[in-house]
């Protein structure tokens, strides 16, 4: 999928479910840390999942996980920006931007990325929306309860889901105020970010609560703390339970699922759609 794909995607009534490869360039990610920190190991995985089916990539610099801390902009422009230029000179697949630094988002965007993934929503640096404006993108508006080093520390809420709808409602809010399109948003309620095991389920099991704010919701549970405590497994025996997650999350509405593992996932969306769609349960 290229971005002229994705802009008629984000336009379309009824929208096909789309898969996006994770691409971390960083030595410290929770799952996948180190694995893709080479420029050439890391065009050459990011252009194997799209042979998988990933319709977008998801490029990122600095790890989110929970309690770590932030990078410099130079060295997160110099993670990323090598990676996207050597992407783009042999396939034209949608690729995003996963900061919250907009010049990071800019640098980005000239190389050849056409989405920003902000797991701040724009709070972080609000000239974020600046950049969006210059380059006409879609973006994604993440809920995140504090900051990647503190977010874990005991996140409490009045209701849930009422409280991070609130919080999209108010981060959507603010960027059409800005001049961004609505037809260019995407919303994340933020699986592990300032959630805990139970919230964590409890927001797959009510995404048709997002659906219905009427943005095309992305889910991204992949490997995730709530399936390893569940199950008792480490970050890369996680497969079973990112699957279930996301066939629930399919089920339930959501549109967008960021993944880890491409292939695996591809194949089983499609059995679930069949199925799905043999009885008109997903429109």
């Amino acid at each position: 999928m290229n971005i002229e794909h994705l802009n008629d995607w984000l336009l379309s009534k009824k929208k096909q479910s789309l898969i996006m490869g994770i691409l971390n360039i960083t030595p410290d990610s929770f799952s996948d840390g180190g694995d893709f920190f080479e420029k050439n190991i890391a065009i050459d995985r990011a252009l194997e999942m799209v042979e998988q089916g990933a319709d977008i990539i998801d490029i990122g610099g600095e790890s989110t996980r929970p309690f770590s801390d932030s990078v410099s902009l130079k060295e997160e422009i110099s993670r990323v920006i090598p990676v996207i230029e050597g992407i783009c000179k042999e396939s034209d697949v949608c690729i995003s931007i996963d900061t919250t630094k907009s010049e990071v988002a800019c640098e980005a965007l000239e190389a050849g990325a056409s989405v920003i993934n902000d797991i701040s929503a724009m709070e972080i640096d609000s000239l974020m929306v600046d950049v969006a404006l210059k380059f006409n993108c879609p973006i994604v508006l993440m809920h995140m309860k504090g900051i990647p080093k503190n977010m874990q520390d005991n996140p409490q809420y009045q209701s849930l889901i009422s409280d991070i709808k609130e919080y999209l409602l108010a981060r959507i809010d603010f960027v059409v105020s800005k001049g961004i399109d609505r037809n260019k948003i995407i919303i994340d309620p933020g699986i592990g970010f300032g959630k805990t095991v139970e919230n964590n389920f409890e927001i797959i099991n009510n995404l048709d609560q997002f659906v219905k704010m009427n943005f095309p919701v992305l889910l991204g549970a992949s490997r995730k703390s709530f399936i390893g405590v569940s199950l008792n497994l480490p970050e890369n025996d996680r497969l079973e339970g990112s699957i279930a997650a996301n066939i629930i999350g399919l089920q339930k509405g959501a549109k967008i699922f960021r993944v880890h593992d491409v292939v695996e996932t591809n194949r089983a969306m499609v059995i679930a759609n069949k199925i799905f769609n043999s009885n008109n349960i997903i429109s």
